[in-house]
């Protein structure tokens, strides 16, 4: 539970720090307009945040000038480093907005422009890369403590000013509502890929006629285009319907839920299965053989070697049916389904782009939290980590 040892800096860490210096320096990092719907003047971050753009790239290139020069220093100093960058453009960034707005009419918003997107977008890819030569510790305080300092600017009000800070405030509630019923929506549709995935993973190990048959027809699922599966699924649940009345006092519809899940569960399936498979065959022919020449049956060789072994492998093919679950439930919002897709569905058709990002940004950071979870999860259970 110690640190791991110091990883010097990867070539992809300059590349990410130079992203970020584009993102101060090259393009929009705010743009005042005079409401929602238009696109506004653009202002750089030299102009947006004076001296405080210079103090935020002094940070970046001190973090990746300690990796590269000092590679033996422990990765806690540049983390913190690249903590503070990300802390310091959040509040400025505040601060500017508040100052851009305050002799405009109240109607005037702060938009974040793309410079501030690609910058703290790879601020926050370089602070990851940095973290995987970190302690378990550090890479769990690290996200922590950014988090942190986000929710104290938000509650002492620094962000307010921000459009996107505001358009969450007037939808606060509608979007607290969409996020759980996405939570909802992408675990049932987990569960639907788990129930059916894990015995569908457990014939085919055991046949291959029947894994050369299923891997057919869910390659063949993956050719199909989301959206046309989604739509398809409904007139399809609609003759089914009119077969079985009886369904719809399960609460099966037409469109809303029922093609969501069903859609959602045929496109993260193959992930799973695949891993499914692959974990069972994972165990080494000899060891298999020594389990069965000491006379276990197939259900103990699966219980005490196949599963163990095949356990990291589980994870990943799981870690990567969660990720699908969360990005293709939001097409659920285009077909009634509701959660944060229909938040996004309705700032495309507003030409909203803040509101767009407020449905969009969460699902993206359930996207990374699901991810990082499992594969946390997944490097702490590997046999070769032990």
């Amino acid at each position: 539970m110690g640190t791991h040892p110091a990883v010097p800096a990867r070539g992809l860490e300059p590349a990410l720090a130079l992203l970020a210096l584009l993102g101060l320096y090259a393009f929009g990092w705010l743009a005042v307009a005079p409401n929602r719907l238009v696109s506004g003047t653009s202002l750089g971050a030299a102009a947006a945040l004076g001296w405080g753009v210079h103090a935020i790239a002094v940070l970046i290139l001190g973090a990746v000038a300690l990796r590269r020069w000092r590679p033996g220093l422990a990765p806690a100093l540049p983390v913190m480093l690249l903590v503070l960058a990300a802390a310091l453009a959040l509040g400025l960034t505040g601060d500017a907005a508040r100052h851009q707005l305050q002799e405009l009419a109240p109607a005037a918003r702060a938009m974040l422009g793309f410079g501030f997107w690609l910058g703290i977008a790879a601020l926050l890819v370089l602070l990851a890369e940095v973290l995987r030569g970190a302690s378990i510790w550090l890479r769990v305080l690290a996200p922590l403590l950014l988090l942190g300092i986000a929710a104290l600017a938000g509650w002492l009000g620094l962000l307010d000013r921000l459009s996107l800070v505001v358009e969450y405030q007037a939808r606060a509630e509608t979007l607290h509502a969409a996020l759980l019923r996405h939570l909802a929506l992408a675990g049932a549709a987990l569960g639907i890929v788990l129930a059916f995935g894990i015995p569908l993973g457990w014939w085919a190990f055991r046949s291959p006629r029947a894994e050369a048959a299923l891997a057919a027809v869910l390659n063949a699922v993956q050719i199909v285009p989301a959206l046309a599966l989604f739509g398809a699924l409904i007139p399809l649940l609609s003759a089914l319907l009119r077969a079985v009345p009886a369904l719809r006092g399960l609460g099966v519809e037409a469109i809303g839920t029922a093609p969501t899940l069903i859609g959602t569960a045929a496109y993260a399936g193959l992930p799973l299965w695949r891993g499914i498979l692959a974990g069972l065959a994972a165990a080494p022919r000899e060891v298999v053989g020594v389990a069965e020449a000491m006379g276990m049956d197939e259900a103990r060789v699966t219980r005490a070697v196949r599963l163990p072994l095949g356990l990291p492998v589980f994870l990943a093919a799981l870690r990567v049916a969660a990720v699908q679950c969360i990005g293709l439930v939001a097409l659920g919002g285009l077909i009634g389904a509701g959660g944060l897709g229909a938040l996004v569905l309705e700032g495309m058709a507003q030409f909203a782009t803040d509101l767009i990002l407020l449905g969009a940004l969460p699902i993206v950071a359930l996207a990374l939290l699901a991810d990082g979870a499992l594969r946390l999860l997944e490097g702490r259970l590997a046999p070769w980590r032990r």
